[in-house]
């Protein structure tokens, strides 16, 4: 049971971490980019503010990493944001990789208590005839007991798991679409000043 309760606390402390981590409003604040481009247009954009905005948030180091290059070609802009976005991605999926793990182990944690629980049950039957169903009754518990137990940990980390890894694909497009949009605008607009 140590181990299950162990994956139980971890798993907990990373839904818990991770809720907090992968909201919205952290990772592509919704006013961030028509923010960033009245900086571009008023030509407001200096080192301070490029690092205030690379401090802001995933979505502005994206955008930050763009912005230092903005007046490089469309490509190396480009390049610099793909970079520097599998950087905050592998960030925003941290732990990901630990919370499926112990939705799969959590199982056969369990199961391995099951066995434990049936060899119990057969030494008492070997030693003292199967006379007795109460002492058998301790080992039948320990294998039931450890295979629910390992069952309620595996379940809502295994669902928390999909529902993390599905909105950290969504933070992701929405980046992605607001950098390429960021990229567009620079890059039409120096076309028209021309």
């Amino acid at each position: 049971m140590w181990p299950i309760i162990g994956c139980s606390v971890l798993a907990l402390t990373i839904i818990l971490e991770r809720a907090w981590v992968l909201r919205r409003r952290r990772v592509a604040p919704p006013m961030l980019l028509p923010q960033v481009l009245r900086w571009v247009r008023s030509n407001r954009l200096d080192a301070a503010q490029l690092e205030a905005l690379r401090k802001n948030s995933p979505l502005g180091q994206i955008l930050a990493a763009g912005l230092a290059h903005r007046s490089a070609s469309r490509e190396l802009m480009k390049e610099s944001i793909e970079d520097t976005g599998r950087h905050v991605i592998a960030e925003l999926e941290r732990f990901l990789n630990l919370l499926g793990t112990i939705s799969e182990v959590a199982p056969l944690l369990g199961l391995l208590g099951t066995v434990f629980g049936m060899i119990e049950t057969f030494n008492v039957v070997s030693s003292h005839s199967v006379g007795n169903p109460s002492l058998m009754a301790h080992g039948i518990a320990v294998a039931l007991i450890t295979t629910a137990s390992g069952l309620s940990v595996a379940i809502p980390a295994l669902l928390f798991h999909r529902y993390f890894q599905s909105k950290v694909d969504a933070l992701v497009i929405t980046m992605e679409r607001e950098a390429i949009y960021l990229i567009d605008t620079i890059h039409s607009e120096r076309t028209e000043s021309k």
